[in-house]
Order: C-alpha cells, then structure tokens, then sequence
C-alpha cells in the first residue's frame, strides 16, 4: 500500500511539475478541449503545453509537431499522423490510437494509461521512461522496430521490449 501511495506520488511529481512550468512559459495557452477536429492540419506547429483533453482528431496531421506538455487525454486519434512529433512530458491517456502513425515520434516521460495502439506504427519512436500498462507493452513490443532520428534511441529499447 505504502509503495503504490509512493509511486502515485512520484507520478503527479513527474507529470504536474513539467506541465505547470511549461504553462507559465506559455501564458495564452491553446485549449481544444471538447472539439471537433477531424482532419485538422496541426503540422510543424510548434503547441507547447496545449490541450486536446475529450476531442476527436481522427485523421489529424500533427507531423512534425512540437508538442511538449501537451494534453490529449481522452482524445480519438484514429487515423492520425504524429510522425516525427515531439511529446515529451505529454499526457497521453485513454487515447485511441487505432491505425495511427508515430513513427520517429518521441514520447519521453509520457503518461500512456489506458490508451489504445490497435494496428498503430511506432517504427522508430522513443518511449523512453514513458508509462504504460503492461498489456500495452506486450502489445507494442510485437511490433517495435527502428532507431529514433533526432534520440538515437531504439524503439525497442525504449519500452523495454526483450
């Protein structure tokens, strides 16, 4: 009891610090929560910390994107493109994934909770120190391969994959 109280706690740690420091760098801040946003070009925007919590991005184009902090928690992402996008520090959970692409994209420390990765390419995306469940990783692992370009680092190596 007293280890998963600790590591709730070093989890709000690892996510809120990040989170509120890239919001105070970001004072106008970009909220798309509740929207609808089917097929939206987001591509080689630079998003810090912006929030997408509760929408549809089916068909999104975030290529490219910087995205650092940002909130997609709840988010439909069917069909959407990430490829290449940095996610670091972002929070990520209970999001479908379903046929999207995050090739290259780099997920440092991000918070994967109940997301879904059905059909999804992760060639050469960097997961490194990201939290997922353990049926997520046992599903990722099956299909990870590729070196991330701006890291180095594999993708297998990344989640941990044996």
């Amino acid at each position: 009891m007293i280890r998963g109280l600790i590591t709730f706690m070093a989890t709000l740690l690892l996510f809120c610090w990040p989170l509120t420091a890239l919001a105070q760098d970001n004072p106008s801040g970009l909220f798309f929560n509740h929207s609808l946003l089917q097929g939206r070009d987001f591509s080689d925007q630079s998003l810090p910390a912006a929030e997408f919590a509760n929408s549809n991005l089916e068909s999104a184009n975030f290529d490219h994107s910087q995205l650092v902090g940002s909130v997609f928690s709840k988010a439909i992402m069917k069909n959407a493109n990430m490829r290449g996008a940095d996610l670091t520090y972002a929070m990520l959970d209970q999001v479908d994934f379903s046929n999207a692409d995050l090739s290259n994209s780099i997920f440092t420390e991000v918070l994967f909770f109940g997301s879904t990765f059905k059909d999804t390419k992760i060639t050469g995306a960097d997961f490194t120190d990201a939290l997922l469940d353990g049926e997520q990783l046992r599903q990722l692992c099956i299909t990870a391969s590729g070196v991330n370009p701006k890291t180095g680092v594999s993708t297998r190596y990344s989640l941990g994959c044996r």
